[in-house]
């Protein structure tokens, strides 16, 4: 049962939402415009003992209130009252203690159960019937935190340019776990990612910017916790403020910041997967902790004349309503306090498309995308977006406004289809090495527009690319029935792991192959972590259930070819940070481009419809877009995805001859001069870089 309050209760604010703590007290404020009355709850540091206070004001569709003599660090949560309507979409429930969207912190784990469900589980009527089952003793609860503990932020934000970046996709546990040199009680944790080690190791490959899965506070799905499994990369967010306490160290909240700044001291860029376009609510059947509470017509869209259910286009049961504007607000306020209280880079927004979308669409003018267009803060940061979702128009690749950069799904397929010699690649080829021009060439966006990428969090790893023909996902109990099935992988003779000598060779030919390209492709390079290394998930592509060793990086007992595929992966990065005509800075700046045949003509119509001709000479040309002496003018790219060799005639350069920088044939070979200076004879599947001698 609630206690009386020993707190008084004063009018407060309704300028700042969530729980803002001053010299003397906390003003709280939560919008809601549907609801009819809303207490605050506050608990013990335990998280029991309740008391409840009725928020006294209601302004502008706020409900607010301010406790004198408050201090950070208490805990609270909320019960909102308000009609039991789901046929209009209105599903309040003052049994259900709810998070408050703007919550700073959440404290513990849901714990499953009916009493989380705003309906009766057993009722015929399902979601229609009203559970007054309390839901406190089983939900996490809110901490009011000041920003101020934090300190001042002295670190310094790299601004890293754009034409510069190279990301790596990484995982805050699967990074930190098996690591030997990290001590145990920070393995998994943000003071674990903040370890030297780790750190120098991200710098010493030539990253320009970390990309880190959802670290947004984040429940484990009810049905993954009953097959003994874990939600591992932490898409299906309920606290757009809180970091996930699953990664705390011993600094707790803090521990989030010291990353931020052991990264920006090495300079290094921290980029974060954000998921604003649902939570983990669900549908109509899905459980009571927050926003379905607070109000769930103005948070989530619900179907026109329908509101019992829920627009989903993004997959997941529900899709949230960015097209009011105190949604839109709530998102925005959330990047501010990221990009400004914890100093972050940049966002990669997870099913970004649903952010574009008003009710009658995708708009790339739509309320979000102008709202960000015109922040000051948040127009200056790195904003990437997965342009697609699972609603209608939505493959939006190439649509997002200027200003954006988007994960450019194309690259990713072209390049598998390429390497595997797949016919009539290559004009897409040609189009996605050159930074998919015929997206992006448009509304003075830049190369850049176009995140290039050949593996991602989601699929194969690159060793598993060209190791697995069919995925191998049992491991997550679904009779391997989840997880893409056309992965455009090859095995090269046999599924898996072997001690076939050949096979092997061919496998390591091909990382490095899609290494190189993807590293002398214009656009940004985004690598996933361990796949320098050659990281396998033995075949599972969907380990987003996998909190284990199948989806956490190895770092003791790798193979010698391990070392080898890092170093090359070094190389290759220091080459296109050291080298501007691997990475133009724009479609304008003075670049020749020519593409050869390896008859050693220039490539014709003719020759890009003939499906079955692949092996492609790529020539960049250019004079003063170096800012060293020692920046090459004249570069030559050849590729070969057949399995057999090509010779290949060198146009003649005057007054000068190639040499072979590096060929994906032979990892160690460097400055090779030709004794032939006018034809190369090109291994069986490889690449080869040849620069003005």
């Amino acid at each position: 049962m609630p206690q009386k309050s020993q707190f008084d209760v004063e009018a407060g604010d309704h300028f700042a939402l969530g729980a803002t703590p001053d010299a003397d007290g906390v003003n709280f404020a939560l919008f809601s415009a549907h609801a009819e009355r809303v207490e605050l709850c506050l608990f013990d540091a335990n998280g029991n003992n309740e008391q409840r206070i009725e928020l006294p004001e209601y302004t502008n569709e706020i409900w607010h209130g301010r406790i004198p003599g408050l201090k950070p660090g208490a805990l609270y949560g909320y019960r909102v009252h308000g009609p039991h309507d789901p046929e209009n979409g209105h599903r309040f429930n003052p049994n259900k203690l709810l998070i408050d969207p703007y919550a700073r912190e959440i404290v513990g784990d849901i714990r499953w159960g009916q009493s989380c469900f705003g309906y009766d589980l057993e009722s015929e009527e399902k979601d229609l019937s009203f559970n007054e089952a309390d839901s406190a003793p089983d939900m996490p609860k809110c901490r009011v935190v000041d920003p101020t503990d934090f300190g001042s932020i002295d670190d310094v934000n790299p601004g890293i340019p754009w034409s510069r970046s190279i990301f790596y996709e990484a995982h805050v546990k699967g990074m930190t776990q098996l690591h030997p040199a990290v001590p145990e009680k920070l393995r998994g944790t943000f003071e674990g990612l903040a370890h030297r080690e780790i750190v120098e190791y991200v710098k010493s490959l030539g990253i320009t910017s970390i990309e880190l899965l959802p670290v947004h506070y984040f429940p484990d799905d009810a049905h993954l916790l009953d097959r003994g499994l874990r939600n591992y990369w932490g898409y299906n967010t309920i606290g757009f403020f809180a970091p996930a306490s699953r990664y705390y160290g011993p600094r707790g909240l803090s521990g989030f910041r010291e990353m931020v700044r052991a990264f920006h001291d090495a300079g290094i860029e921290v980029i974060l997967d954000v998921v604003y376009n649902h939570t983990a609510e669900g549908n109509e059947l899905g459980p009571t902790l927050s926003f379905k509470g607070i109000d769930n017509f103005s948070y989530y869209r619900t179907m026109p004349d329908e509101a019992r259910y829920y627009i989903n286009d993004t997959g997941t049961g529900n899709t949230v309503n960015t097209s009011h504007p105190r949604v839109l607000q709530m998102i925005t306020d959330s990047l501010r306090y990221w990009a400004q209280v914890m100093n972050i880079d940049g966002f990669r927004f997870d099913l970004g498309t649903i952010l574009g979308r008003e009710p009658q669409g995708f708009d790339q003018r739509g309320g979000f995308f102008d709202a960000v267009g015109q922040d000051p803060v948040l127009s200056r940061i790195k904003l990437i977006g997965e342009p697609w979702d699972i609603g209608p128009g939505g493959y939006q690749v190439g649509g997002f406004p200027p200003g954006w950069s988007e994960w450019n799904d194309k690259y990713r397929d072209t390049m598998r289809d390429y390497w595997k010699d797949e016919d009539g690649t290559a004009r897409d080829f040609a189009a996605r090495v050159l930074g998919s021009g015929d997206i992006y060439d448009f509304r003075g966006r830049r190369p850049w527009a176009s995140v290039n990428f050949v593996t991602a969090h989601d699929g194969f790893t690159l060793n598993d690319l060209v190791s697995y023909n069919e995925k191998h996902n049992e491991a997550n109990g679904e009779d391997n029935q989840d997880g893409h099935d056309h992965n455009r992988s090859f095995n090269y003779g046999v599924e898996g792991p072997t001690d076939d000598e050949g096979i092997n060779l061919v496998r390591d030919r091909q990382k490095r192959n899609f290494l190189a390209t993807l590293l002398m492709s214009h656009g940004v390079p985004m690598l996933l972590a361990g796949d320098e290394f050659g990281r396998s998930q033995m075949g599972n592509n969907n380990g987003y259930c996998q909190d284990s060793e199948i989806s956490w990086l190895h770092w003791e007992g790798l193979p010698e070819s391990a070392q080898v595929l890092r170093n090359f992966t070094t190389r290759l990065i220091a080459l296109r940070k050291e080298q501007p005509l691997l990475r133009r800075e724009s479609w304008r700046n003075g670049l020749a481009i020519t593409w050869l045949n390896p008859g050693g003509g220039e490539q014709t119509d003719d020759h890009w419809d003939d499906e079955g001709s692949t092996t492609l000479g790529l020539r960049l040309t250019g004079e003063h877009l170096g800012d060293n002496e020692n920046s090459w003018t004249d570069v030559l790219v050849l590729f070969n995805p057949h399995d057999g060799q090509v010779p290949f005639n060198l146009p003649p350069i005057e007054d000068g001859r190639w040499i072979v920088e590096l060929t994906t044939a032979d990892p160690d070979a460097k400055n090779v001069d030709l004794d032939e200076g006018d034809h190369y004879d090109l291994e069986p599947r490889s690449l080869v870089l040849l620069r003005r001698a």
